[in-house]
């Protein structure tokens, strides 16, 4: 009988496919007038040498971001031996008050304090800050005690809300179905283990529930979860135990499967996309990194924040490397759908677990990664 085909669920995004050639980070003599200007780069290009610099500032930067405006890719510096280094690599540097440092160490103070469900906060590239966000759940004593404790860190933190609610992304549906709990999740991504049998990584928050999967509603078990982590990260691993067709590559809803050749981290400006088995393909950007998620649940740290809308259902699915303007022959894996605000039809923002920490824990790889 011939195997079925699992098809990875994914998404769409404009990130780095291509190797930059090597920039010198060695800044010029004093007398120097041959620094070079900004160049107008596509979001693939600054994806890549934003991830060229990054560790390159020995500390004296605070994050970068891609500019769509000017086409630049701009970093965050502190100091003006660093504006000169990234000059030299042809980005746009601007002088900011805090250091990535100063940031993080905020951000680990806020992580210190008690949950309150409803709310995210981490750095900002844009603004130089911290930035909280809290959803309309949060009013009340709650609203007053995050008031007071945003308050305390002074100019280091902004506060905003937003209109819609904070919520991991599970739900009845299709896809892949729980045989021992009524809701379904999505495909992250098909990885090997050596010495171990084929697998797939998805959500935490869909592992703890989900025990045993099936392909279809009410249909035979084809995988077991083995392993599955949240709230603290949100990431779970599951063992196919029937013979199925599980290829490293992703479903792009146009009738193609898009080979998946490694994996990587993202990085601020990067273009992503999501795909899930609610609402299929969309396409962002990411916008910030290293964030905290406090579902009702718990505390989730070190999540990727993205403009891709998201709807129940779409948990575990795919984040990977896609230009829509230049789609690549091949890409690489970037995250897990954790949750987040709206939806596909009013928009919001979506949280995702980076790739790399699942296969980190598990000892697996993805497409040869």
């Amino acid at each position: 009988m011939k195997p079925s085909r699992i098809r990875v669920r994914a998404a769409l995004a404009a990130t780095a496919t291509a190797a930059l050639a090597a920039v010198s980070l060695t800044p010029q003599s004093a007398g120097a007038s041959t620094a070079a200007a900004p160049r107008a780069l596509s979001a693939v290009s600054a994806g890549q040498l934003a991830r060229t610099l990054l560790g390159r500032l020995k500390g004296q930067d605070a994050g970068s971001y891609y500019d769509e405006g000017s086409h630049r890719l701009v970093v965050d510096v502190v100091d003006r031996a660093a504006e000169t280094v990234v000059r030299a690599a042809g980005a746009e540097p601007k002088l900011v008050t805090y250091s990535q440092a100063e940031l993080d160490s905020t951000k680990a103070a806020l992580d210190a304090t008690p949950a309150i469900p409803g709310t995210t906060w981490g750095p900002d590239a844009r603004t130089n800050r911290v930035v909280v966000t809290a959803d309309p759940t949060v009013t009340g004593a709650k609203l007053a005690r995050l008031k007071k404790t945003v308050g305390s860190f002074g100019d280091t933190v902004l506060m905003r809300r937003t209109a819609t609610k904070l919520t991991r992304f599970i739900a009845g549906g299709d896809a892949i179905w729980g045989r021992d709990f009524s809701a379904r999740c999505s495909v992250g991504f098909n990885v090997k283990r050596a010495g171990k049998p084929d697998g797939f990584v998805t959500a935490g928050h869909c592992g703890n529930v989900i025990k045993s999967w099936a392909q279809t509603q009410g249909g035979p078990e084809i995988a077991k979860t083995v392993d599955s982590k949240f709230p603290g990260t949100d990431f779970a691993l599951a063992e196919y135990t029937a013979t199925v067709d599980h290829p490293s590559a992703v479903n792009l809803y146009n009738g193609r499967l898009l080979p998946i050749t490694g994996a990587r981290d993202a990085v601020v400006g990067d273009k992503v996309g999501r795909s899930g088995s609610t609402t299929d393909v969309h396409f962002g950007t990411v916008l910030a990194v290293n964030q905290t998620v406090n579902y009702q649940e718990g505390r989730v740290t070190g999540l990727v924040k993205t403009d891709a809308c998201a709807q129940p259902g779409d948990s575990g699915g795919a984040f990977f490397d896609y230009d829509p303007q230049n789609p690549p022959a091949s890409s690489s894996a970037v995250g897990i759908t954790s949750g987040g605000d709206g939806d596909c039809m009013m928009g919001g923002n979506t949280f995702f677990q980076p790739v790399t920490a699942a296969l980190n824990a598990y000892g697996a790889t993805v497409g040869g990664s």
